[in-house]
């Protein structure tokens, strides 16, 4: 692929961010008006637009804020890593042994069913508040749809390929490693994709019942608090976080695939 072919994907991106940013402004707006939300308590992209840039002490409102959200962001990459690598390297145990398969899959299956905030205690317990419990946390918000998309992009192989490896002595990890890994790409990529919203939620999660710290421990203390300019301020810069990365990672997907005469997976 070509430069233009290049910046046209990096253009269409944009494109769709923006798009997407100004969606999400007015349904904000709309649904404020909509049920009619008390204003006191209900703040609309004007009011968190005065509180991080144009009240006398939207410096420090910033500051405050972002601090936080690197704390999140951090956290949200622990739980990122931390449930890609085990789903990836489940979905390889799957494809090389299916016994293995129909032994943790149910395990994975009865993560995925429980809610985690039932969870939560029981793994702060196990493994304190701090960075062990984040991970493990966010792990699992991450852990079964990257699982399952791997797994299908694994099994997406072609067969007749995969019988010509098997032909001519190939083994089934070389099987594995020239032709499953590189078909299941576009899976890999899209499950790269939904899990950064899903470590975000994680990281959050975390932080509210476990450290205590970054944007999910804030909110709290300043829901109590009736600072509810600072509530929405926070929700805006953390949902914005998800979105920017997430368009990030749908064009590195859309670039890296396009050069590869992939096809990305989308509606996933």
């Amino acid at each position: 692929m070509g430069t233009s072919s290049t910046l046209r994907v990096l253009g269409r991106g944009l494109l769709m961010f923006a798009v997407t940013l100004l969606v999400v402004t007015v349904l904000w707006q709309v649904m404020l008006w909509v049920f009619g939300v008390n204003a006191y308590v209900g703040k609309g992209p004007a009011d968190v637009w005065r509180y991080l840039v144009a009240d006398p002490a939207a410096a420090e409102n910033r500051a405050l804020l972002s601090g936080r959200l690197w704390v999140t962001l951090g956290h949200a990459f622990i739980g990122f890593a931390a449930g890609l690598v085990v789903a990836l390297a489940a979905a390889i145990l799957f494809q090389l042994n299916r016994g293995v398969e129909h032994a943790l899959m149910p395990l994975a299956m009865l993560l995925r069913s429980v809610p985690l905030v039932a969870m939560a205690p029981v793994i702060t317990l196990i493994f304190g508040r701090d960075l062990w419990t984040v991970a493990v946390i966010g792990g699992i918000v991450v852990l079964f749809p990257a699982l399952v998309n791997i797994v299908f992009g694994l099994r997406s192989a072609s067969p007749q390929m995969t019988d010509v490896v098997h032909v001519y002595g190939g083994s089934a990890f070389t099987a594995l490693r020239k032709v499953a890994l590189p078909s299941s790409l576009p899976a890999f990529f899209a499950a790269v994709r939904i899990s950064v919203p899903g470590a975000i939620t994680g990281a959050l999660l975390a932080e509210w019942l476990a450290t205590s710290d970054g944007i999910g421990g804030g909110i709290g203390p300043a829901i109590s608090q009736s600072k509810f300019p600072e509530v929405w301020a926070s929700v805006v810069l953390v949902t914005a976080a998800a979105l920017i990365l997430y368009n990030v990672m749908q064009v590195i997907e859309d670039v890296a695939l396009t050069r590869m005469g992939m096809h990305p997976l989308r509606g996933v």
